[in-house]
């Protein structure tokens, strides 16, 4: 075994912080990834609800404003700390294995991706080690997604009226799966608080 593969996190102690919003959420994405540091011991996954017509340049734009790597997800990507993965339009996106999944499945609350998809995924695959950050948005997606992770030992935190568009945070606050609720400016020092002290 090399050395590489001797540091390389597994499946048990790998955090990953799912970040998940709607309208209005492309400016607390770059907020919340903007202080986040390029040696983050957490993997970063991104969910905004886009057209499923047209390209996404969304990994594109919060790359400059991420000192981590930021990609578009692909199918069988591998969970790496310190990057920021993007949900492709018009698929759903998992996590199984330390892998991540694309699933043309159908609509869920007609979206695809969905929230809940995701946040299902990474409480079964990553327990207490998940953190859902449920950004700005309409709807309700993320709901039934954040009771999940809660209850696989997760933590969850949603913003607050800072919200541009509250419905989605305020329906994860409804759920009563939330751990915390903060202003934007606050997540991002959040993040850094769950990562390291879940890595202690």
């Amino acid at each position: 075994m090399t050395a590489t593969e001797h540091e390389r996190p597994t499946q048990t102690d790998l955090k990953v912080v799912a970040l998940v919003g709607s309208a209005g959420s492309l400016h607390a994405f770059r907020e919340v990834l903007a202080p986040l540091p390029a040696d983050l011991e957490a993997s970063v996954v991104v969910i905004m609800h886009l057209h499923p017509g047209h390209e996404s340049v969304l990994a594109s734009i919060l790359a400059r404003s991420s000192a981590m790597p930021v990609k578009q997800a692909e199918a069988d990507d591998l969970l790496e700390p310190s990057h920021v993965y993007v949900a492709p339009p018009d698929a759903h996106l998992l996590v199984a294995g330390g892998k991540l999944e694309l699933d043309l499945g159908p609509p869920i609350h007609f979206l695809r991706p969905s929230a809940d998809v995701l946040l299902a995924s990474l409480a079964a695959a990553f327990a207490g080690g998940a953190l859902a950050v449920i950004l700005s948005g309409s709807g309700t997606d993320g709901a039934a997604g954040v009771v999940a992770v809660k209850a696989a030992g997760g933590t969850v935190f949603a913003q607050d009226e800072s919200a541009e568009y509250t419905g989605m945070p305020q329906a994860a606050i409804a759920s009563g799966a939330v751990d915390r609720v903060l202003p934007l400016a606050e997540i991002a020092p959040a993040v850094l608080e769950f990562v390291r002290r879940s890595g202690s």
